[in-house]
């Protein structure tokens, strides 16, 4: 079955998940990325890659890291950026999201970064728009969200170097977690031998163990030993019912504390897709310690973005 994601000549025409998506694929985007990490530092933050090119942002659900940097990278890469508002757009009026894209398309759209509240949203318009056309997924519901799984892994491969000898826990709600599950695959499509989550029954997801993951119930084994360390958002707005006792004893049982980092490698990192919520599953003491690279990932997340838009454009 042919992927989505690639064109006829196997090179990628969209960005819909990392699921799928071959591992050369996968370190093409994270060494591009190592190209663009030094724009930053110059006078000028602009290179011509993208010059003359529309990129329309689509965000149907709140944001404010994911949009910003997708338009900061769009911008560096010196292309045209359209934000919509989705609020007072048509779709409020009724218009069907097929039809308001195809509305952006007669206005000479390139590229369109999507989020959605529906999972498969960015799947249906990328199978429905013009063959010169890119489609960026920036989160769909409960299914993906694949620049950011890119960026925790470059985060990843900046600090750890190499990725074949790691352990790797993500710990919270993973049920609910679209960065979750992109990040997962990204880690064992390149060979991470040692993948973990970490939380309660109740905010697994059932079979997660078909991943290719190990997994645990208790912060003390699940923590030892491990390199990195990645904190997820308790994503109350998805869940249904009541899935925890409370916020606080969540923070008792998985919450990261200096205490339960004590038992990771010494050297080991900490991240958090954000937003956080500090003393709900991270401390500010570990949140703004020397293990932590939460704000880097933000910065590393322009360029792993410039990447795939690069890419995406040159194909």
């Amino acid at each position: 079955m042919k992927n989505p994601q690639l064109n006829e000549h196997g090179e990628l025409q969209h960005l819909l998940s990392v699921e799928g998506l071959p591992r050369d694929t996968l370190l093409h985007i994270l060494d591009t990325a190592d190209s663009f990490i030094g724009i930053t530092d110059r006078e000028v933050k602009k290179v011509p890659l993208l010059r003359g090119k529309s990129v329309f942002n689509l965000f149907f659900e709140n944001s404010t890291r994911t949009r910003t940097t997708f338009e900061i990278a769009a911008k560096r890469l010196s292309a045209d950026v359209i934000n919509l508002n989705i609020n007072t757009s048509s779709t409020t009026k009724g218009e069907t999201l097929l039809d308001t894209v195809d509305n952006l398309s007669a206005m000479h759209a390139d590229m369109f970064i999507v989020r959605h509240a529906s999972s498969g949203a960015p799947y249906l318009i990328a199978q429905h728009v013009a063959s010169h056309l890119h489609v960026i997924n920036a989160g769909d519901g409960r299914h993906a969200h694949p620049t950011q799984g890119l960026l925790d892994i470059y985060t990843i491969r900046h600090y750890k170097r190499d990725l074949s000898a790691l352990s790797v826990a993500v710990v919270g709600d993973v049920l609910h977690s679209r960065v979750a599950r992109s990040l997962i695959h990204a880690l064992t499509t390149l060979g991470v031998p040692d993948v973990r989550v970490i939380g309660p029954k109740t905010l697994l997801p059932a079979g997660v163990e078909k991943l290719g993951v190990k997994v645990f119930h208790d912060m003390n084994h699940g923590l030892a030993g491990c390199d990195v360390v990645v904190m997820l958002r308790l994503q109350n707005e998805r869940m249904n019912g009541s899935l925890l006792p409370s916020a606080q004893e969540f923070f008792k049982s998985y919450g990261l504390t200096p205490e339960k980092l004590a038992l990771a490698k010494p050297d080991a990192i900490v991240m958090h897709p954000g937003p956080m919520n500090r003393g709900v599953e991270i401390d500010s003491a570990v949140a703004d310690g020397p293990h932590s690279v939460i704000l880097p990932q933000v910065t590393f997340g322009i360029a792993v973005r410039m990447a795939v838009m690069s890419i995406l454009a040159g194909n």
